[in-house]
């Protein structure tokens, strides 16, 4: 039965009971994906041509932006397929493909999103100390191993994951989580499920609980400024990373908080949802929006261009 799974690969079951609004779903799905993609690359744009912007806080921004083309593309095109058609067949390998790549991607961002909160602790807190800190070394430290964390940490699971005997190969969900998969495995997958929740609460409790940290002392030193214009300058350049990862961690605690036994699979859908889909497509537009820096560089840029147009 293993052998059969393996050659045969598993079907997406997707959203079955929503297929009369195949053609509405698969339009508001598309723009959100187009949005992501063009919010995101309009960031590594914007940061990549302006000189202004080449500091810590916008590389770290550069990279998390990069990191949402690859996290959301990594679910949207086979779930956009999934809304028009219905359940499709993925093969065994691309599940396993998908359902790494994914993993990979959550775990970097947790870990980009701690190394973003640290630079903005040094901001705030160690001033005078931060451009002999956070300099050129420490950035690329901190993003490289942010990188290489997250492909390797995943290895594991898939690979205990996929090494499973499968007796049925519908998964009912629109992409390769562990959970849908899980499901469908003839022996008992217990083993697989605690080495799964060691890892996973490593790599996003620790990276959320030095986010929370950071913030404490960033918190303790604003409220410590006489003045309220210099209390709103300084937690200004917090904001919007503040509510990018409120949004991220929300969204993941609430899918992985609620116990399997009681989770239905449509309310696991619609979860899933959020943090695949609807998240990373708000993000730019709380980084670009809220950023006064990014705002201006993207009016230069845009200026630049129709002026190059004209001559």
């Amino acid at each position: 039965m293993s052998n059969l799974t393996t050659e045969k690969g598993f079907v997406l079951l997707g959203f079955g009971s929503l297929h009369g609004l195949r053609f509405f779903l698969f339009g508001i799905f598309l723009g959100i994906y187009i949005a992501n993609l063009l919010g995101n690359i309009l960031i590594l744009t914007v940061i990549s041509s302006d000189r202004s912007l080449q500091t810590p806080m916008y590389f770290f921004l550069s990279n998390f932006s990069f990191l949402e083309i690859w996290y959301t593309t990594s679910i949207s095109p086979k779930m956009l397929q999934l809304i028009l058609s219905g359940p499709v067949a993925i093969s065994f390998a691309g599940c396993a493909a998908q359902f790494y790549f994914f993993g990979s991607m959550a775990v970097v961002e947790c870990f980009l999103l701690a190394a973003m909160s640290y630079d903005r602790y040094l901001a705030v807190c160690s001033p005078l100390q931060y451009s002999s800190v956070m300099n050129i070394c420490t950035c690329v430290l901190f993003a490289g191993g942010s990188w290489l964390g997250g492909f390797l940490t995943p290895v594991v699971t898939v690979t205990m994951t996929f090494q499973l005997p499968f007796c049925a190969t519908e998964i009912d969900h629109f992409f390769c989580d562990l959970a849908p998969v899980l499901k469908l495995a003839c022996s008992d997958p217990e083993r697989v499920e605690k080495t799964t929740f060691l890892m996973a609460a490593f790599v996003t409790m620790v990276p959320f609980l030095l986010t929370i940290a950071s913030y404490a002392y960033i918190v303790a030193a604003v409220l410590r400024i006489p003045s309220s214009s210099g209390k709103q300058r300084a937690f200004s350049t917090c904001s919007s990373h503040l509510i990018v990862v409120t949004l991220y961690y929300g969204t993941l605690g609430t899918v992985y908080a609620i116990p399997t036994a009681t989770r239905t699979a449509a309310l696991h859908k619609t979860f899933s949802l959020l943090y695949t889909v609807v998240t990373p497509m708000i993000n730019p537009i709380v980084y670009s929006l809220r950023n006064k820096d990014v705002k201006k560089a993207a009016r230069r840029l845009l200026s630049h261009w129709l002026y190059t147009k004209k001559i």
